[in-house]
This record gives structure tokens, sequence and C-alpha cells, in this order.
């Protein structure tokens, strides 16, 4: 599934429009990399499919913070 595991962005859906006016059904996807991460608190790497907007998240707050906060929102478990 495209979900971020740190933010919990996920695909939205909207339309394609055309010179005439035409709207047809897009998936607007969001921008996933497969990422591995070295976790200090616990000394080993971990393998996270984060957005871009996540990877800003955990050089901002800490891997370690990051992960609290998703596990607290339900985003990981």
């Amino acid at each position: 599934m495209k979900v971020c595991q740190i933010t919990g962005k996920t695909a939205q859906v909207g339309h394609n429009v055309s010179h005439s006016n035409k709207k047809t059904k897009k998936i607007f996807n969001p921008n996933l990399k497969i990422k591995r991460f070295f976790w200090e608190e616990e000394n080993r790497w971990i393998t996270l499919k984060v957005s871009a907007k996540g990877m800003r998240t955990i050089n901002k707050k800490g891997l370690d913070a990051a992960l609290k906060d998703a596990i607290a929102l339900g985003i990981i478990y």
C-alpha cells in the first residue's frame, strides 16, 4: 500500500482536466522512497517507506521522536 510510515500520507483522487475541460479521474500518489535509517537507540538499521516530507520530518525531529509520533498517531504499530 502506498502510505508514508512517518506522516501517513496516502494517494489522493482528483481530475485530469483537458483543454476542452473534459475531466477524467486521476490518482495522485505520494512521493515515496524506501530508505534505510540508523536507529541509534536500538543500535540497528531500519527500513522505512517514507515520503519526501517524512524525510524532512526525520531530519528536523530526529528518528526516535518521529517514530514515537507516528506510533502515537496510529500510523505504525
